[in-house]
């Protein structure tokens, strides 16, 4: 018989790759929709329109995290084997602006459903997306599992909230309940409110004649930076293990926004200096610095391992922006 997995932020990014991977691993797939988000579901597409697929191996339900009703009855209909805790609202920057949404949504959110795992007699592994923004301005470079939390901005202390409420539940009801820290991953999903899409986006539409140039904050800011393909592999191995635990996801490499532009702006055929403007009304409050993860424990227990590099990433990026423009997208 088939696995089911039930995903929440199944239209974002990351939810959108993992249904194609358990659905390439004949899963049963489950995916939580927002009901703001039936225009927001480019990502999916191509698998609910494809009638071998839609309603058959992929089901979508509408909830909503602030709902613990409507999220209990998805789970009592889905019957999940696995769930991957994706949603939330994960935008840094965003979250200064909407601080009491983003720890509603990505802190309480995770606890209601901790909570429903908590009262089902089958248990149902969890995956909790976590973020390197947890560690904030950390001490230790780079950061593994047992690095302290010290968040500095509101979305990191959602998800600060979020991961250790992941580990009581765990530690205290026996959950199988794993926290993933995923460092930044982006891909050509990426949503255009992000940085690097922001970037390989304005490249191609400067390429095309569409802008004259590109405004952006802080390019000296460092992240580690990987693909998205690549961490939901990790999410789905942690889940496969014989017990629970965290895992950092990260490629162990920094590198700036200002590398993120030379390499889209090169990709395009273009000479960066050209076309790039700053304002500091990009730059934000307060900035996490030197966030580089260890993923060794990932790598020798899951056998994990990124398989994109940080230049073929941004490249894939913009090439893939400059053929939406020449379809008129």
């Amino acid at each position: 018989m088939a696995k089911r997995a039930l995903i929440t932020g199944i239209t974002g990014q990351d939810g959108s790759f993992l249904a194609e991977l358990l659905l390439a691993k004949d899963y049963e797939v489950h995916g939580v929709v927002r009901r703001t988000s039936t225009l927001e579901r480019t990502r999916i597409d191509h698998l609910t329109s494809n009638p071998e697929i839609y309603n058959k191996s992929l089901f979508l339900h509408y909830a909503e995290l602030s709902e613990p009703i409507a999220l209990r009855r998805v789970i009592d209909k889905s019957a999940p084997d696995e769930v991957y805790h994706l949603a939330g609202q994960s935008h840094v920057g965003i979250s200064f602006e909407i601080p009491e949404t983003t720890l509603d949504m990505t802190a309480t959110g995770t606890l209601r459903l901790l909570e429903m795992m908590r009262d089902y007699s089958t248990q149902i592994r969890f995956f909790h997306a976590s973020s390197s923004e947890i560690f904030g301005r950390p001490d230790h470079f780079p950061q593994n599992e047992t690095c302290p939390f010290k968040p500095v901005n509101p979305y990191g202390c959602a998800k600060a909230y979020a991961t250790l409420m992941t580990d009581v539940y765990r530690e205290t009801y026996g959950l199988f309940a794993c926290n993933g820290i995923l460092y930044n991953h982006e891909s050509q999903r990426r949503g255009e409110n992000f940085v690097t899409r922001k970037i390989c986006r304005g490249a191609a539409q400067i390429k095309a004649g569409l802008k004259d140039y590109l405004t952006l904050g802080d390019v000296t800011s460092l992240r580690d930076w990987g693909h998205a393909e690549d961490y939901v592999q990790g999410m789905w191995l942690a889940l496969q293990q014989d017990a629970p635990e965290n895992y950092v996801f990260a490629t162990g490499e920094l590198h700036s926004v200002d590398e993120v532009v030379q390499t889209a702006f090169i990709a395009a055929g273009l000479d960066p200096k050209k076309f790039i403007r700053q304002d500091p009304r990009f730059m934000r409050p307060s900035e996490s610095t030197r966030l580089v993860g260890d993923a060794s424990k990932a790598k020798n227990k899951l056998g994990w391992a990124p398989k994109w590099t940080f230049t073929e990433m941004i490249e894939s990026m913009t090439r893939h922006e400059i053929k939406l423009i020449s379809q008129g997208k």
